[in-house]
């Protein structure tokens, strides 16, 4: 159906802002999982928690909470107090943000609601986000707690679960962009083919992508092309290995993290090709917003692969905090790039 409402530049400027406080919000989320500050703050308080510790005794008070987790005892039981305000310092940037991103919406959403400024659809399109938003934090509390109880770090799999909620908000808000703007006209569908099948692809490898930083997978196979001078790991060659069990032990045995990072490696190299596919396909059949974004695709595509070899080889008994948000936000914006590419060849306007 057709969406012929025309929208002033500050809607326009409104939504390009929320989603680039999205991007911003998954990229803080993974400095947080980097720099191991996820569990800094034991509670979340919607409307006190955005007073951080002021005085001395606050700060020694939050200390003492995050003393009584797993993550401290079995890991940074040397913390000083200075060494914990550079975690909580992440975490409380990170949850600010969300709230921050909150008022960024409900705010103007309510003055444009009143003057008039938006339509119904519009509304329908921005309560899914809202409500994707929501699924998003509430997944993100219960990923936190499942690492405040036994064990030091959060639960890989509600990890995952976080991020590709996080995922499916920017993608709500990419297709709301898209419909704004009027993206779309093409006359076939045959055009969205290639592009559909790259976007399940990394759609599956983004599921990898939160595996892989929840397992902390990429520590252990820090080199390339060879998996520490393997192609396929010999833990992966022994039948009696893949079993359910592995892989929900992956703390304690390497199946997991390595089914997990050889299949990331894998779904990349497959990525790459069929980008570049697509790229050869499309090249000479689209114009204008279409083609920048095919040429963006191409491009991110090949530098997201050098940034995943370059992490891997700096890993250190911890992945690199510079080149792994960057692998990230190129994933992220690869990601961004194929939706807006896709919306751009739809057949029909929204």
């Amino acid at each position: 159906m057709r969406n012929e409402y025309k929208y002033s530049r500050l809607i326009r400027n409104w939504l390009i802002l929320g989603l680039l406080m999205l991007i911003g919000q998954v990229i803080l989320g993974g400095i947080t999982r980097l720099t191991g500050s996820g569990l800094s703050i034991t509670r979340w308080d919607v409307i006190t928690g955005v007073i951080p510790p002021l005085n001395a005794q606050q700060w020694i008070e939050a200390f003492e909470l995050y003393k009584q987790t797993p993550q401290f005892h079995k890991i940074n039981s040397t913390f000083n107090l200075e060494e914990f305000k550079f975690i909580y310092f992440w975490e409380y940037f990170h949850r600010l943000w969300v709230r921050s991103l909150g008022f960024i919406f409900l705010i103007p959403f309510v003055i444009f609601l009143i003057r008039k400024k938006i339509n119904f659809y519009l509304v329908k399109r921005l309560f899914v986000v809202v409500l994707l938003t929501i699924l998003t934090a509430s997944a993100g509390w219960i990923m936190v707690k499942s690492g405040l109880v036994n064990r030091p770090w959060v639960n890989a799999y509600k990890l995952t679960i976080h991020f590709i909620l996080a995922l499916l908000v920017v993608a709500a808000m990419v297709k709301t962009i898209a419909d704004v703007y009027g993206y779309g006209g093409s006359k076939s569908y045959k055009l969205r083919t290639s592009v559909s099948l790259v976007l399940g692809v990394t759609f599956i490898q983004m599921i990898f992508a939160g595996l892989m930083s929840g397992m902390r997978a990429g520590l252990y196979y820090p080199s390339w092309p060879d998996m520490n001078g393997e192609f396929v790991p010999a833990v992966l060659l022994n039948s009696e290995n893949w079993t359910w069990k592995n892989m929900i032990n992956y703390d304690s045995y390497l199946f997991a993290p390595a089914f997990i990072q050889f299949t990331h490696r894998i779904l990349a190299y497959l990525l790459l090709l069929l980008t570049i596919y697509m790229f050869f396909k499309l090249k000479n059949k689209v114009k204008f917003q279409p083609k920048l974004w095919l040429n963006l695709s191409l491009y991110l595509v090949f530098l997201q692969v050098i940034l995943g070899v370059l992490t891997v080889l700096n890993v250190e008994g911890k992945i690199p905090l510079f080149l792994g948000v960057s692998h990230q936000l190129v994933g992220l914006l690869y990601f961004i790039s194929l939706l807006f590419l896709s919306y751009g060849i739809r057949k029909f306007k929204a």
